[in-house]
């Protein structure tokens, strides 16, 4: 046997056997590549916060001594700087109170268990695509007694002659807007007021989960305040759009904010100190919020600069959804499969340092998938041709991937 033959017998003999991956390794290993991808990016349409290194995430502190006095003691179990983001939450919405809760799911389930106490019926009218419903492990029916009841199945808020005309009695309706898992939709102004004067007229309460309430305004060409009027109850978000490092508010009449309270104790609510989140918030209340009309401005520009840009390239069935965002995140809709879109998303990423797609893909249908996408400050400084450029670049990426 020669000395080549003996070494590639040798290699025969001691190959390692292929990797086994799991799916769900694989998976992963994806989101894993994905991540540091979008992080490693130079232009992208969104930067959020959430995914920053720790050290970019204390930046947001800087300067917080223009918005509130940092010689002032901290706070304890939510005193002093709790109590003034409650007091300003409170204003921005036109509420008589609010209170600081850790997360929104115990906002919601706090203010709708008070409600049923009041209403004397535990049954809430919401969307099957509601948070509630999608995101939170039955925490309605399991922690909390309530009793959730569906008005519609359909892809957008409820109509007024779907709540007038559903079978059963319910204590509240909790309207989400938007409407995050239907593509982040909303209801017109008028179709808004009509679903709660018909829920009014079932003696039913009405609340908000408006976690992106913040985004509405211009679609709804309203204020915060008088969006916030309809409501009888409302829960904000300050991280999802306001880029704070987490906590919610629920805002409404002094009377059920107090009991709120009572039971945000009950639930572990009453954390001994907060201040870092809550500066962090006010930071999003002062410098973030006054910018989201403008992102929903451009986020429109963009979305039209996709459609146009995936029909100038041939793509055969493409949909951005809604057509014309509604706020400053929409949907992107593509007939190819997960592994392809994800691999053309990532590759810009990693090669040109540009990011159009940093979402994951989800499929939605054999060989039909959908991502979210998200227009921020780092949007800004991209033009309708940037746009289009990116999309015919990611579309000749997925024609690659399929030959």
């Amino acid at each position: 046997m020669t000395e080549a033959a003996e070494q590639g017998a040798g290699r025969t003999t001691h190959e390692e056997p292929p990797e086994q991956v799991t799916e769900a390794e694989r998976l992963l290993r994806r989101r894993a590549r994905r991540l540091s991808a979008y992080r490693s990016a130079e232009r992208t349409l969104a930067r959020l916060g959430l995914l920053a290194p720790l050290r970019e995430r204390l930046t947001l502190l800087d300067g917080a001594d223009a918005f509130y006095d940092l010689d002032e003691p901290s706070d304890l179990y939510g005193n002093g700087i709790v109590e003034a983001l409650e007091e300003k939450v409170a204003g921005l919405l036109g509420k008589e109170a609010a209170a600081f809760f850790p997360t929104g799911t115990m906002a919601q389930q706090v203010a709708l268990r008070c409600w049923a106490g009041r209403t004397g019926n535990p049954t809430v009218a919401l969307h099957p695509l509601a948070h509630p419903e999608v995101h939170e492990r039955d925490a309605f029916r399991e922690v909390s007694g309530l009793r959730p009841v569906h008005v519609t199945g359909e892809p957008r808020l409820p109509t007024a002659d779907e709540i007038r005309g559903f079978e059963e009695p319910f204590g509240a309706l909790m309207l989400e807007l938007p409407l995050r898992d239907a593509g982040f939709v909303l209801p017109t102004w008028e179709e808004l007021t009509e679903a709660v004067e018909a829920a009014r007229e079932r003696d039913a309460v009405v609340h908000f989960d408006g976690a992106r309430l913040w985004d509405t305004t211009v679609h709804f060409g309203r204020p915060l305040d008088e969006i916030a009027d309809l409501a009888d109850s409302v829960y904000v978000s300050f991280y999802k759009s306001l880029q704070a490092y987490g906590g919610a508010a629920l805002a409404g009449p002094k009377t059920l904010v107090e009991e709120a309270k009572t039971w945000r104790h009950r639930y572990g609510g009453a954390v001994f100190q907060q201040f870092p989140t809550v500066l962090s918030a006010l930071a999003g209340l002062e410098r973030e919020l006054p910018r989201l009309p403008g992102y929903v401005t451009h986020a429109r520009v963009v979305a039209a600069a996709l459609r146009e840009g995936f029909a100038e390239a041939g793509v055969p069935w493409a949909r951005v959804h809604p057509e014309v965002p509604h706020t400053f995140d929409f949907q992107v809709w593509l007939p190819y499969g997960v592994d392809e879109l994800s691999e053309a998303a990532i590759r810009p990423s990693e090669e040109t340092k540009t990011a159009l797609f940093i979402n994951s893909w989800v499929e939605k249908g054999p060989g039909l998938s959908m991502t979210e996408v998200y227009v921020r400050a780092a949007a800004l400084e991209w033009t309708a041709a940037d746009v289009r450029a990116a999309a015919a670049d990611f579309v000749a990426l997925l024609r690659e991937a399929g030959s």
